[in-house]
């Protein structure tokens, strides 16, 4: 049997309304319920079974929204803050009726992918630290960085707190006063990209997500822009994990 929801809480996920809204729809008539009119908008409905229409439209229910933002600085990377803009701010009314989360945290001025979603089975897997995601950030460094660095990531440096990282993988694209890299982490320690520079002597000064897992940020995705997952997103994000105990819902 499938999961029984409010009728207007259904509609406003899909973004059809507000739930005030919604129900002033029902009332006057313009929701149907397998072929009859739904006066309340708070009856529950079994979106797998029950056909439910509005203006004489089938609706096509979803339960999930799975969405890629090109975060920029200055945002904070959190579903509410008394302070700053947050990265539901930047969607849409649409998407943000499905009340999705970002998957993780990029600091307030780290740029980059961030993957907001409702499914939170998902953002578990991905955020397991036993899963070791891999998450690849491109960075400006004040200083010069090395071989000798790359080689004290690849062992694993020691952070401000005394925990030694696991082994990251560093490429230098450019090494001079302000040197140019891409840094992939399997871990997400607090700040931990600029601890790591740090314990070497180095300062990052730009920091941006470029992937996690096998998802990258889409080139073509303008600062501060978001938009869904295609299928083909999705369905090579979940591969890439290993598989958990399944959830039948």
């Amino acid at each position: 049997m499938g999961a029984k929801l409010r009728l207007d809480k259904m509609l406003s996920h899909l973004g059809y309304g507000s739930r005030s809204e919604i129900r002033k729809y029902a009332k006057e008539g313009r929701i149907a319920v397998n072929g009859r009119k739904a006066k309340d908008s708070g009856e529950t409905v079994d979106p797998g079974k029950d056909e439910v229409a509005f203006d004489g439209a089938v609706v096509r229910y979803r339960e999930f929204i799975y969405l890629m933002l090109h975060k920029p600085a200055g945002v904070v990377s959190a579903t509410e803050d008394n302070r700053d803009r947050t990265v539901v701010d930047l969607l849409s009314p649409e998407q943000a009726a499905f009340e999705p989360f970002p998957v993780g945290r990029l600091d307030k001025d780290t740029e980059g992918l961030l993957l907001l979603t409702n499914d939170g089975q998902l953002a578990h897997r991905l955020l397991s630290p036993k899963k070791h995601v891999p998450k690849t950030y491109y960075a400006d460094i004040a200083g010069v960085v090395t071989a000798e660095d790359g080689e004290a990531f690849a062992r694993g440096v020691t952070l401000d707190d005394g925990y030694v990282t696991l082994p990251a993988k560093l490429s230098v694209l450019e090494s001079g006063p302000t040197s140019r890299i891409e840094l992939t982490i399997t871990e997400g320690k607090f700040h931990q990209v600029k601890r790591m520079f740090e314990a070497v002597g180095k300062k990052v000064t730009y920091l941006k997500r470029l992937s996690m897992g096998s998802l990258s940020l889409d080139p073509e995705l303008p600062l501060g822009a978001v938009r869904e997952l295609t299928d083909e997103e999705l369905e090579n994000l979940r591969m890439g994990l290993p598989q958990t105990g399944q959830s039948t819902q």
